[in-house]
């Protein structure tokens, strides 16, 4: 069995986290990747405080098991979810889009392992610095808001930079790539896309249905003009999008911006695929079951194992 100190701090079977995915990781999820050995993430996104508290509050009738909850640190009302999950006794809390640093003291006063996502090591370093107890490296193979690094670049980096436990992610999808990251110096990874497919995810079937008919090119990087590059599958809405991103004279950043308002929501919530945003990562395309959180996770690390038992067969 693959233990290490991720799931031997925080309590849980498996060292995996599933990705803190807005309009997707709600208390359904969060709640079934906990009870199958894993951390469970509830989104905050643009939630405001109090739907957070309901949202913590649903999950924590589904589980009994840890979880934790996902910061937009972008949001508009981060100030507010930083104090609820504070209220809430939340353990766990990962961050995304920013620095976390003006919630930091207050977090770690409440006892919050605070693991924020990293895209590069200047980053990792400062989040250790601030006391965070870990870091994901999030390659930019990997669904929704993504970095320049890919994951097989970025962990060793990162890991070589800081001494607190480095958490892999970005295109992560089965036991081969699970003990790749392990390879990496990683000792945990996150997963997004492939739990987008899990039975336990209330997104739009026709999500799902598009995450399980991708193939291995069909993933798309758009929003590099505003400098905040998105990847997801392609379908009418990125070609679209593209093709206004680089018609500069005739669309301003102020109409590009208004187009990618709301997309995911009626993508991954209403089931319209063609006109929303399918955010998935290039692994999108290794994937073609629905399944339990549990048969998920046990199968990947079921696998890894294999793998690392067999890796000696290379060693002359």
């Amino acid at each position: 069995m693959i233990s290490t100190v991720i799931d031997q701090s925080l309590g849980i079977e498996y060292p995996i986290f599933q990705g803190g995915m807005a309009w997707v990781a709600d208390a359904s999820l969060a709640a079934g990747v906990s009870n199958a050995g894993g951390l469970g993430l509830i989104a905050a996104m643009n939630s405001n405080g109090e739907q957070l508290r309901a949202e913590i509050k649903k999950c924590r009738e589904l589980t009994d098991k840890p979880f934790g909850v996902n910061i937009m640190l972008m949001s508009p009302f981060a100030d507010e979810v930083a104090d609820v999950v504070i209220e809430e006794g939340v353990k766990v809390v990962t961050t995304g889009a920013g620095n976390p640093g003006k919630y930091m003291e207050k977090w770690l006063a409440a006892g919050i392992k605070v693991i924020p996502v990293v895209p590069s090591t200047a980053l990792a370093r400062r989040m250790e610095k601030l006391g965070a107890f870990a870091v994901i490296a999030e390659g930019g193979e990997s669904g929704g808001h993504v970095g320049e690094l890919t994951t097989m670049a970025l962990v060793p980096q990162v890991v070589d930079a800081v001494s607190i436990p480095v958490i892999a992610a970005g295109g992560i999808a089965d036991g081969r790539q699970l003990a790749a990251a392990f390879m990496l110096g990683a000792v945990g990874v996150q997963v997004g896309t492939r739990f987008l497919v899990a039975k336990e995810c209330t997104i739009a079937q026709e999500y799902k249905d598009k995450v399980l008919k991708a193939k291995d090119i069909d993933s798309v990087v758009t929003g590099k003009r505003l400098g905040h590059p998105v990847r997801s599958i392609k379908n009418a809405f990125t070609r679209e999008y593209q093709k206004a991103e680089y018609d500069r004279s005739a669309v301003s950043d102020e109409e590009l911006e208004k187009k990618a308002v709301g997309v995911l929501r009626i993508a991954a919530r209403e089931g319209d695929v063609k006109n929303g945003c399918v955010l998935a990562g290039q692994v999108a395309g290794m994937i073609d079951k629905e399944q339990t959180s549990r048969e998920i996770i046990t199968e990947m690390f079921s696998q890894a194992e294999e793998v690392l038992n067999g890796a000696t067969k290379w060693v002359k």
